[in-house]
């Protein structure tokens, strides 16, 4: 990947042109890393109701020491 980026440099890419390659791949690991938590959501068996019964947080008053 980095090779294939370097070779960017010897096109005479716009700045244009480098902030929408920055884009796709931004795009492209965001989709890579929602695809991960979807397989570990699946494998888990996890649903929206089961997750909000077992994440409880403590708000932040319940963490201050005076």
């Amino acid at each position: 990947m980095q090779l294939e980026l370097l070779k960017l440099y010897s096109r005479n890419v716009t700045d244009q042109e480098l902030l929408l390659i920055r884009d796709i791949l931004a795009q492209f690991f965001a989709d890579e890393a929602t695809r991960k938590a979807d397989k570990v959501w699946d494998e888990k068996g996890f649903d929206a109701k089961t997750l909000l019964k077992k994440h409880r947080r403590r708000t932040y008053l319940d963490n201050l020491v005076f």
